[in-house]
């Protein structure tokens, strides 16, 4: 009697998704069992070292091209750049979360600990399920306590976003999506500060996301029924072989496409991102602004170059019409925002619409580009995030751009490094920015986009206004009646800040290596 063998699992494909959830699941347990006073350290340590791990285990892996899990995870060039590109971002965001200042305890009537006591605070609610500015919330935050399963949620999110790219079925890219949500949509409302503006982006963040996922749920039906698989290659054979009435496969796709444009954050999809970025935790919302856009758009790039890439004549001009759209809109309504975390929210929704110009290109050198682009802006964007969580007034993160004034004089090593992230964004040449938007154009025009670039070289000389007027605002504008502090940055956030802005110089003076890196790898496996 033949016995039926269980289909094998290849684990060392798998090895970077499943360190990093393992190293997530073990964070649980710190959780439960390890002392509140060295919990916070250890998890810190246990991530780094889990990111870390992982980010080797993808380097192993490099040249690989293969299929995993019965085709349902596939190992290629695209998705091991991406993981990289993805766990490099978490790096040093996981550094942003774990960081800590030092704060005065108040007195909290007879429960309070000493008054005038020092102890160490992070950015998160002590107490997230208390009501905010109760007896309960202050008392915690006056026993120096610290929210530490961050770390074990953003594990999670970290594992999810890993999957997404490697996903070569809509049902695993959905668990992914899945995955690397709902721990991002708690996160979100943990702030210590202005609680109930975070539990208010959390709330929306919840909502809208589950609408989306509800349209690439319908997408994925569509697309069954169409080729009876959910299977990307399996996609691209029934298009390929098909009657020539692709409705079917042409309504999927777009609904597909909007619960992935969702993620990314493009017009019309973008209304969740101020609000979210200005209400998140500013380490989450660093976390969420690089390494979340990285997985989203891997997605995209193997959902369109892998499963339906004979209807490119069909989805192209949609594409571009929303690279237009999110790049027009973007800079426009950003130039009009005064709080300097919706500003940079902005900011990250019209370089969405910079990469989808590489993206619509739809050859060789749109993938490459893509992929560095997107290196090259989550490295940069933590830097940005980790720089507005230093600046400080009374009430917190100094949020209004009137109250950075003066901020070079103040402290012009921050300001300078802001300063470089912003003329990063702004594509100025000799920083990452100006290659990776060289490089997304130069595949536009290669494929025909030529319009694009008009397009997104206008609206780059309307970002660089909004950028330029900070620059202006900190360095030859005197300081304000209400002056901020920039925090002295532990030793953590300040490697944090210095590796960003050291790749973000390198990849502008000397891109060329990991450029021929994104170009070796911008292979799909068929």
């Amino acid at each position: 009697m033949n016995e039926i063998s269980a289909p094998s699992i290849e684990y060392g494909l798998l090895s970077p998704m499943l360190i990093v959830l393992g190293v997530a699941v073990v964070g649980v347990l710190v959780e439960a069992f390890v002392p509140r006073r060295v919990r916070h350290t250890t998890q810190f340590v246990l991530a780094i070292a889990g990111l870390v791990a992982a980010f080797v285990a993808v380097v192993s892996l490099a040249g690989t091209s293969s299929s995993a899990v019965l085709g349902a995870v596939v190992i290629d060039g695209p998705a091991l750049f991406l993981q990289g590109a993805i766990l490099l971002a978490s790096i040093l965001a996981v550094g942003l979360i774990a960081q800590r200042r030092v704060a005065v305890a108040e007195a909290v009537g007879a429960e309070t600990v000493t008054a005038g006591a020092r102890f160490a605070v992070d950015d998160f609610a002590p107490q997230p399920a208390v009501p905010p500015g109760s007896a309960a919330e202050r008392t915690a935050a006056g026993q120096g306590i610290t929210t530490s399963e961050v770390f074990p949620l953003a594990m999670f999110a970290v594992g999810g976003m890993l999957l997404f790219p490697a996903s070569d079925d809509l049902l695993s890219m959905f668990v992914a999506l899945e995955v690397l949500s709902l721990p991002l949509y708690l996160l979100c409302g943990l702030a210590r500060h202005r609680r109930l503006l975070s539990q208010e982006a959390a709330l929306k963040y919840f909502l809208l996301g589950a609408f989306s996922s509800a349209f690439f749920l319908y997408g994925m039906a569509m697309l069954y029924g169409y080729a009876g698989t959910v299977r990307l290659s399996g996609i691209a054979a029934a298009v390929a072989g098909g009657s020539g009435d692709d409705t079917l496969a042409l309504i999927g796709v777009a609904l597909l496409a909007v619960g992935l444009l969702f993620k990314v954050g493009a017009v019309p999809f973008q209304s969740w991102i101020p609000d979210v970025y200005q209400g998140a935790p500013t380490s989450v919302t660093a976390f969420m602004a690089s390494a979340t856009k990285i997985a989203a758009f891997g997605a995209l790039l193997r959902v369109f170059y892998v499963a339906v890439p004979e209807l490119s004549a069909n989805w192209q001009p949609v594409l571009g019409a929303v690279a237009v759209l999110t790049m027009v809109a973007a800079s426009v309504i950003a130039v009009t925002q005064r709080d300097v975390k919706r500003m940079l929210a902005y900011s990250s929704v019209a370089h969405v619409g910079f990469v989808l110009t590489g993206l619509v290109a739809a050859n060789h050198a749109g993938v490459a580009s893509t992929m560095f682009y997107l290196l090259a802006y989550g490295i940069s964007t933590v830097g940005a995030f980790a720089i507005v969580g230093l600046v400080r007034d009374r009430t917190g993160e100094a949020g209004d751009l009137s109250a950075w004034s003066g901020l070079g004089r103040r402290s012009p090593v921050a300001a300078a490094a802001f300063a470089l992230f912003l003329l990063a964004f702004a594509g100025i040449p000799l920083t990452s920015g100006f290659v990776s938007k060289f490089a997304v154009f130069g595949a536009a025009i290669e494929g025909g986009a030529a319009p694009l670039v008009v397009v997104g070289v206008v609206c780059s000389a309307i970002a660089a206004y909004f950028y330029v007027r900070v620059i202006v605002l900190m360095f030859f504008t005197e300081p304000g009646d209400d002056a901020v502090t920039v925090v002295a940055p532990g030793a953590v956030t300040a490697t944090v800040v210095a590796v960003s802005a050291l790749v973000t110089i390198v990849l502008g003076i000397a891109p060329q290596p990991v450029l021929d890196l994104a170009d070796r790898a911008a292979v799909f496996f068929q």
